[in-house]
């Protein structure tokens, strides 16, 4: 199961939870996010970076054109959308593709089969935000089918990452608020303290 670590917002953050044992960070694009970066910011971190880190540039709502502009231009290795893309969006952007879904109580899954060679995510759905909530959805909705196919996101933290890697198994957790200690700014300890305590189910449960 790989670690995201999402709403990286300066470098001694991403250098930190690299260090750690994050496999991807997040960088959002979004300017109505409390962990907005610019793309110009996003890029001098980028650069900082071990080429082995997975790096993910979040977008909501934006032209296909524009992010594989923005994807060319800072370097990204994948595309993640956030907001209410439709399918053909996703076929036109350049690189692999995470496609989020917000789950509500009554969410759809058969539309995840409208898109094709994407990545799910799935995360809480709020009617104020696209994500970063910090609130989790009710995992039992998620088809046993699916359940090993999709990057899990929302209210991910150290109290319940045990209870996503026996009982879920995601190829990914999604990871930021509880990181925090305050929007767009990591806590060391919290961040060290989750990444020990993954390694330690990997470990013993392996």
């Amino acid at each position: 199961m790989k670690v995201k670590v999402c709403g990286i917002t300066n470098l001694a953050d991403a250098l930190m939870c690299e260090k750690f044992g994050a496999d991807a960070l997040g960088f959002i694009f979004y300017k109505k996010s409390k962990r907005y970066i610019a793309t110009e910011k996003a890029k001098g971190i980028i650069n900082r970076l071990s080429p082995f880190t997975i790096k993910i540039g979040v977008f909501v709502d934006e032209t296909s054109e524009y992010i594989n502009k923005i994807a060319e231009e800072i370097k990204i290795n994948l595309v993640q959308l956030h907001g209410n893309e439709t399918p053909e969006i996703a076929e036109r952007v350049s690189l692999p593709v995470i496609k989020s879904f917000r789950i509500s109580y009554d969410f759809d899954f058969s539309i995840l089969t409208n898109y094709k060679n994407v990545y799910y995510l799935l995360d809480s759905y709020s009617k104020n935000e696209f994500g970063g909530t910090g609130n989790k959805f009710n995992w039992q909705m998620i088809p046993e089918e699916l359940k090993d196919k999709i990057i899990l996101a929302g209210g991910v933290s150290i109290n319940n990452i045990e209870e996503i890697y026996k009982n879920i198994n995601p190829i990914a957790v999604d990871i930021s608020s509880s990181l925090e200690r305050e929007p767009g700014k990591k806590d060391q300890q919290k961040a060290k303290s989750f990444f020990t305590k993954l390694n330690s189910l990997k470990e013993n449960l392996c």
